[in-house]
């Protein structure tokens, strides 16, 4: 292996992850079928060629080195993006993509998502299809990192990211809700921070990658219980755990019950987050894309995305 180049080859980053996976050169030799010694020695000879030391050799286990772990992380994105030029080259020569990658902010409704995905199998297209739960900024991450091609409920703008479009899904208000037996079910007047400060928060957490991770309606000090998806903060609230900023749409039927109690916040008394969709343009768009970008065209599909939570 002469030159740094060799040592990013696809199967020479796979050789790192499979020791790294297994903790040893001789778990990563058997998992590969290979002799040890052969593991040994490529290793070796990518550490030569990027002029680093990838394993920490000190133990018995193998592990990875600060460079080492870079090189994981990055290689992972570069698997990813010749994974990308793989499916891009097919699109050209089939029109349909092999795989069509979609990304969903956790507020948008999982059902009218799974109504569409049903409506474009029924076209028995040659494409498959990959939904991806992502939360605020990490939904447009996912879009500009390649590992999506469209993304659902984006609330940051695309800004000048290469090859990304970007169109308006709608606009989504948020109320802040709690259980009924939740102490601040019963507080007079619109709710102060101080007031909030004290009773735990529930919180999405931004699915991110790199980067700052974008935070929304918590106050320094305050509990907080993070939680994945929108759905499941949803829940925590229903079960009193906590209090926070929810969208109207999904909590609307708890409301309506009294299984969750609206309350007027004083530095916000209702909260409107502006959605997009964006899309991955570079390239070209093949048939699959241009299917699900004619449904967002539709009003009623990007009304019933941000707004109809319920099945039919």
């Amino acid at each position: 292996m002469q030159n740094a180049r060799a040592a990013l080859a696809p199967d020479a980053l796979a050789l790192v992850h499979a020791v790294a996976q297994a903790g040893s050169f001789a778990a990563a030799a058997r998992a590969l079928d290979l002799v040890p010694s052969a593991v040994t020695y490529r290793v070796r000879q990518i550490e030569d060629a990027l002029d680093v030391l990838l394993f920490d050799r000190s133990s018995r286990q193998a592990r990875l080195t600060p460079a080492g772990a870079e090189l994981l992380r990055e290689g992972e994105r570069l698997l990813a993006e010749i994974d990308a030029v793989a499916i891009r080259v097919q699109r050209v020569a089939t029109g349909w993509e092999s795989q069509l990658t979609i990304a969903v902010d956790t507020a948008i409704s999982s059902a009218t998502v799974m109504e569409l995905a049903d409506t474009f199998f029924a076209l028995a297209p040659t494409t498959r299809l990959r939904l991806r739960d992502e939360s605020l900024s990490g939904t447009l991450e996912a879009l500009t990192s390649g590992q999506a091609d469209l993304a659902l409920g984006v609330i940051l703008e695309p800004g000048n990211s290469a090859g990304i479009q970007s169109s308006l899904l709608g606009d989504i208000a948020f109320v802040y809700a709690v259980a009924p037996h939740h102490p601040l079910a019963a507080a007079k007047g619109p709710l102060k921070d101080d007031v909030l400060q004290k009773h735990r928060a529930i919180a999405v957490a931004d699915s991110v990658q790199r980067g700052a991770a974008l935070t929304r309606g918590l106050l320094a000090g305050q509990d907080v219980l993070t939680v994945p998806t929108m759905r499941i903060k949803l829940d925590a609230q229903l079960r009193g755990l906590g209090g926070g900023f929810v969208p109207e749409p999904m909590a609307r039927p708890y409301i309506e019950t009294g299984l969750l109690v609206v309350k007027q916040v004083q530095r916000s008394a209702q909260r409107l987050v502006r959605m997009s969709y964006a899309w991955r343009a570079a390239g070209g768009t093949g048939r699959a894309l241009q299917w699900w970008l004619e449904q967002l065209d539709k009003p009623a599909t990007r009304r019933a995305l941000l707004e109809r939570h319920q099945r039919a």
